[in-house]
This record gives structure tokens, C-alpha cells and sequence, in this order.
């Protein structure tokens, strides 16, 4: 069990799923935890737009309805982050990753803004194409092994996990927001609007930290 990133404090069990609790697991919880209190308590910055080569400037004021929204969307992106991070279920962690991909579109789709919602259209296509090796490794997972428990394949006693089903794993995190898809995300950063729109880039930090520890079980 020591290759779980830390020996388990703690395992709960809800018939076939379950939840963990390691040093390295509960760390990026609570980063999680810390950064979704942070947005369900704050303000959204108002965007300052400076003229090049001049002193004129123009601030962009977020309507209500929008940051409503626009919170929303990052209050479950932070849940779905949470999820991610502790569960010991390899069906569920894809697919609170594909939340995550979907929240992090959510999060900037009610801007008024003709290029964020492009970008924001463009990367809501690559997520939507990284869900088919995403679940495609999991199936892999539970085709090989007979188990999609993170305990079960910690164990060793199941059969190895195929390296394509791996591959398959990461390749879906990656399509869900990191490198070198990542670059589709690059314009919804003009969204105004901090810190929601810091949350696109933690949760898939947090996710990408996570599936490392999940392609090295079996």
C-alpha cells in the first residue's frame, strides 16, 4: 500500500466506490478546498483595458447575473476538483475530470466577449474529444484487471494494467486542459473576472498532479 503516495489514513467505502486519504492525496484536497472557499467568498476583479501608447484605459464591469454564473461554475469546478483528488475509483476520477473540463468551459461561456467564447468553443471541442480515451482507459482498466479499485490495484495482486490503458488516461487528462492542448485555453484568459478564471488553470494543475499517481497503481 506504500505506493498510494503514503500509507491510507483513512478509507471509505460506499459498497463498490470508495474514498482515500493519503499525505499526497488530502494535500491536493485541501489545496481544492482552500481555493474554492477563496471564490465562494470573493469578488471578481474588474479588468482594466490600456490604449498601447497612451493613458487611455477602460475597466469592464461584470453584471450580477454573469457572476453568478460564472461563480457557480467555479464553486463546482472546485467540487468536482475535490472529487478527483480523493477518490479511489478509476470510472469516478475520469469522470470528475470530465466535469472539470466542463465546469472550466462553463466558467468563462457567459462572458460577452466574441473571443473568449471562440476559444472557449475551441477548447470545449478538444475536452469533449479527450472524453473518448478518457473513458476508453478506464474500460481498459476494468477489461484487464476486473477491478476499477485504486485499493485493489495498490495491492498487486491483480493482473498488470496494459500500458495503453495508461497512456489512454493521461492522454484524456491532457486533452482536458494541459499540454500542448493547453494552448486552447489561451484566449479564455481574457475573460475578466479573477479568480474564477484562475480556477481553469489550478484544477487542471490538481488533476494532472493526480493522474500521475493513478497511472503508477498496477
Amino acid at each position: 500500500m506504500t505506493n498510494l503516495a503514503g500509507v491510507p489514513y483513512y478509507i471509505l467505502e460506499f459498497g463498490d466506490e470508495l474514498v482515500y486519504f493519503t499525505p499526497y492525496t488530502i494535500t491536493l484536497f485541501l489545496l481544492a478546498l482552500t481555493f474554492t472557499i477563496f471564490v465562494l467568498i470573493s469578488m471578481p476583479e474588474r479588468q482594466v483595458d490600456i490604449a498601447f501608447g497612451g493613458d487611455a484605459y477602460t475597466t469592464k464591469v461584470i453584471s450580477v447575473s454573469e457572476m453568478r454564473f460564472r461563480r457557480f461554475m467555479a464553486i463546482a469546478c472546485g467540487l468536482a476538483s475535490m472529487g478527483a483528488m480523493v477518490t479511489g475509483d478509476i470510472f469516478n476520477f475520469t469522470l470528475f475530470t470530465a466535469m472539470v473540463g466542463i465546469t472550466n468551459v462553463g466558467i468563462v461561456a457567459a462572458v460577452k466577449s466574441p473571443h473568449v467564447q471562440n476559444a472557449a468553443y475551441q477548447y470545449g471541442l478538444v475536452a469533449l474529444s479527450a472524453t473518448v480515451p478518457l473513458f476508453g482507459g478506464a474500460a481498459i482498466y476494468a477489461a484487464a484487471t476486473g477491478s476499477l479499485s485504486m485499493i485493489e490495484l495498490a495491492k498487486g495482486a491483480l493482473p498488470a494494467v496494459p500500458f495503453v490503458a495508461k497512456a489512454f488516461l493521461v492522454l484524456g487528462v491532457i486533452g482536458e486542459g494541459m499540454a500542448p492542448f493547453y494552448a486552447a485555453k489561451a484566449e479564455m484568459f481574457r475573460a475578466p473576472g479573477a479568480p474564477y478564471v484562475i480556477m481553469c488553470s489550478l484544477s487542471s494543475l490538481l488533476i494532472f498532479l493526480r493522474v500521475i499517481e493513478v497511472v503508477m497503481l498496477g
